[in-house]
C-alpha cells in the first residue's frame, strides 16, 4: 500500500524523566475526597465488626471493641461461626460473588482485567459480609475488606467522571490505601503496599494521588480512631554482633512457614472444590471448623488485635503461644479456603508473631522483638512485599530502632518465598482463574533505546519522478517488499510495496504516471534518529504503518528505515543482557548464556 508524506509526525513528545501534566492536580484533589470517604468507611467497618461481635457473643448492643478471649466455650461457640458462614454464602450467591475471599486478589483482578471498575454492590456487601464473618468468630482481619471497600469507593467515584482506566486505577488504589491507613495508622506502609501490590507501576500520576489519600486518612484518623500507633511498644534489640544473622534466620523460618501455609491454603481450596455441594454452603462448613477451633483456644477467633499486642508486649505463656499458632493457622486456612469474607494481614501478623516469639525464647532480648520480626517477615514473604513488611512493623509500633533487623528478616523471607513458590498467596488465586500476573517491574528498554541504534541505514529507495511501470519492474526484481519513495532532495514522500505494484499491474492505465502521483494523498508517519523506539511503536500502532522512514530533523532527508523486526531486536538485546554472563577480569573469559 502506498503511504505519502505527512508534514508533522503525530504524537511526538519531549523526552523527560517523568510524564506528568496538570491532570495530576485534578487526580490529587479527587484523591483527597476519596481519602475522606475511605477513612469514614474504615471507621464504619470497624464499628460494624464490633457491633456484630458484641451482639452475637455477648448479647449487647455496643460498638466498642471486644475480645473473644472473654467468650466461654459452649455449644453456641460451635454453632455461631457456621451461621455467619451461611449468611455470607447466601449474600455471595444472591448478591455478588466478588465478596468472597480476602479482597486483595479481587482488587488486583479489577485493576488488571476489569478496567478498574467495581460495582456498587461490592462497596455495600463487602463490608457487611466481612463484619458478619469476623463478628461471628472468623479468624480474619479488617484490612482486606477495607482495601476492597475503599477501592470500590474510589472506583465508583471515578466512574462519575470522564477518566481513563489508568486514572480509575489510581483512584481505586487511593481509596484502598486510605482505608488501610485509617485502620492501622500506617500511611507509608499503605503507600508501599500500593506500589508493591496494586499499582503495577511507579509514576507520579499514580504515586502522588495515592500518597495524598493516605496523608488525608492520617490527618482524619485521630478524630475517629485516636492518635498514636496501633500497638505502641518500644523494642530495644540490643543485639550482639551476630544479631542480624539471627534476624535473617527468623526471616528464613517465616519464609518457610509462609510457603507451607500458602500450599496448605490452596490444598484446602481444592478439597472444597471436590465437595458435591454448591459453593454457597462452603463458608458454613468453614465456620464449623472455626467454632471447633474456638473450643480449643477462643483467642484464635476474631481479628485478634489483642493477641498481637500481647505477643509484642511479652504477656503470653509458652503454651498459649503454641495453641494460638496451631489453632489460628488451622481455622484460618479452612475458613479462608471456604470462600468466606475476611482479610489476611492480621492473621499473618499473629502467625508470624507467634513463630517469632517462639524463636525469641532462645534468643537474647525480649521475645516481643523477635515476635515483631516474625510479623514483618511473614507479611513481607507471604505477600511478596518486603518493604511494606518492614515499614508496616515500624509504623505499627512507632519504634524505628528495630528497622535494620526488620528489613533483614523481611528480605530473607521474601527471598525464600520467591525461590520456593511460583506465585504468592494473592496471585495464585488470580492464576487459578486463568490470568497471569507478573510482579517484576523494570524500565521498558524501548523507553531509552534510540531509533538510530537499531534502524537500517543503507536503504534502497525509489525516486518520486520514476515512472510507475519502471517502478513495478524494479520492485519485481528487488530484494525488499516495501520501498521508500524520495524526492530530489532525498526527502521521503511515501512508501510503496509489491502489493501496490501488483495492483497497478492488474488495474492497468498507469503507464504515464509517476510514483509521486500515486503516493500524494495520505499521511506518512516519520521518526527522527534521536527519537526513542517507544515513540516509534506508538506511531506504528496509531497508523498501522509497519515501516517508518527515519529522517534528519533539520533537512527532512531520509537517513534510515525502522521496521518491526528492528524493534524486536531491542527486546532480544535486553534478553541477552539478562542471560549472558561475562567475567571481564578472568583470563580468557567468555560470555556464557544461561540455560
Amino acid at each position: 500500500m502506498s503511504v505519502p508524506h505527512h508534514a508533522a509526525p503525530p504524537g511526538r513528545r519531549a523526552l523527560a524523566d517523568f510524564r506528568a501534566d496538570r491532570r495530576l492536580l485534578v487526580l490529587v484533589a479527587m484523591a483527597v475526597a476519596i481519602g475522606i470517604a475511605g477513612t469514614v468507611a474504615a471507621w464504619g467497618l470497624l464499628a460494624l465488626i464490633a457491633l456484630v461481635t458484641n451482639l452475637a457473643w455477648f448479647g449487647r448492643l455496643d460498638a466498642g471493641i471486644a475480645s473473644l478471649a472473654q467468650a466461654k466455650p459452649s455449644l453456641w461457640m460451635v454453632c455461631l461461626p457456621p451461621l455467619g458462614g451461611l449468611v455470607i454464602g447466601l449474600m455471595a450467591r444472591f448478591g455478588s460473588e466478588k465478596i468472597r475471599g480476602h479482597g486483595i486478589p479481587e482488587a488486583i483482578e479489577a485493576i488488571l482485567i476489569g478496567g478498574s471498575r467495581m460495582s456498587p454492590k461490592v462497596a455495600v456487601l463487602k463490608p457487611i459480609s466481612s463484619a458478619i464473618s469476623i463478628g461471628t468468630g472468623g479468624p480474619f482481619g479488617a484490612e482486606g475488606p477495607i482495601i476492597m471497600t475503599g477501592g470500590a469507593l474510589g472506583s465508583l467515584f471515578a466512574q462519575f467522571f470522564h477518566m481513563s482506566a489508568a486514572e480509575r486505577k489510581t483512584l481505586l488504589v487511593a481509596g484502598a490505601s486510605a482505608g488501610m491507613t485509617a485502620i492501622f495508622g500506617t500511611p507509608v506502609a499503605a503507600v508501599l503496599l500500593a506500589v508493591e501490590l496494586l499499582l503495577f507501576e511507579w509514576r507520579p500520576r499514580s504515586f502522588i494521588p495515592v500518597a495524598a489519600a493516605a496523608v488525608t486518612a492520617t490527618a482524619l484518623r485521630p478524630a475517629l480512631f485516636g492518635a498514636g500507633p496501633l500497638f505502641p511498644v518500644a523494642v530495644d534489640p540490643a543485639l550482639p554482633w551476630w544479631g542480624l544473622v539471627a534476624c535473617i534466620g527468623v526471616g528464613i523460618a517465616a519464609g518457610l512457614l509462609s510457603g507451607v501455609l500458602t500450599t496448605l491454603l490452596y490444598a484446602c481450596e481444592d478439597a472444597f472444590e471436590r465437595l458435591p455441594i454448591h459453593w454457597m454452603w462452603w463458608p458454613a462448613l468453614g465456620g464449623l471448623a472455626v467454632g471447633l477451633g474456638g473450643l480449643i483456644e477462643p483467642r484464635a477467633l476474631g481479628v485478634g488485635y489483642d493477641v498481637i499486642a500481647d505477643l509484642l508486649g511479652g504477656h503470653l505463656a509458652l503454651k498459649a503461644v503454641l495453641l494460638i499458632l496451631a489453632v489460628k493457622a488451622a481455622i484460618w486456612l479452612v475458613a479462608l479456603s471456604s470462600g468466606t469474607s475476611g482479610g489476611v494481614l492480621a492473621p499473618l501478623l499473629i502467625l508470624g508473631g507467634a513463630m517469632g516469639w517462639l524463636v525469641g525464647t532462645l534468643m537474647p532480648g525480649a521475645p516481643g522483638f523477635w515476635a515483631l520480626l516474625g510479623m514483618a517477615a511473614m507479611l513481607g514473604g507471604t505477600m511478596r512485599a518486603p518493604l511494606t513488611g518492614a515499614l508496616f512493623a515500624v509504623e505499627l509500633t512507632g519504634d524505628l530502632h528495630a528497622l535494620p533487623g526488620l528489613l533483614a528478616a523481611s528480605a530473607a523471607a521474601y527471598a525464600v518465598t520467591v525461590l520456593l513458590l511460583k506465585r504468592s498467596i494473592l496471585t495464585e488465586k488470580i492464576a487459578r482463574r486463568g490470568q497471569h500476573v507478573t510482579r517484576e517491574y523494570g524500565i521498558d528498554p524501548h523507553e531509552f533505546t534510540r531509533v538510530k541504534d537499531v534502524m537500517v541505514r543503507a536503504v534502497d529507495t525509489l525516486p518520486a519522478d520514476m515512472a510507475v511501470p519502471a517502478a513495478v519492474a524494479a520492485m519485481a526484481t528487488g530484494r525488499h517488499r516495501i520501498y521508500p519513495v524520495v524526492d530530489r532532495a532525498g526527502r521521503p514522500v511515501g512508501l510503496v510495496s509489491r502489493a501496490d505494484a501488483l495492483l497497478w499491474t492488474t488495474e492497468g492505465g498507469h503507464a504515464d504516471e509517476r510514483l509521486d502521483e500515486r503516493v500524494s494523498d495520505a499521511a506518512l508517519a516519520l521518526v527522527h534518529p534521536d527519537d526513542v523506539t517507544a515513540h516509534a511503536i506508538d506511531l506504528m500502532l496509531a497508523t498501522g504503518q509497519g515501516r517508518l522512514p527515519v529522517v534528519d530533523p533539520a533537512s527532512g532527508a531520509l537517513v534510515g528505515l525502522l521496521t518491526r523486526k528492528d524493534l524486536l531486536q531491542v527486546r532480544a538485546a535486553f534478553g541477552r543482557a539478562e542471560a549472558e554472563r561475562q567475567a571481564y577480569f578472568a583470563r580468557g573469559a567468555k560470555a556464557v548464556r544461561s540455560a
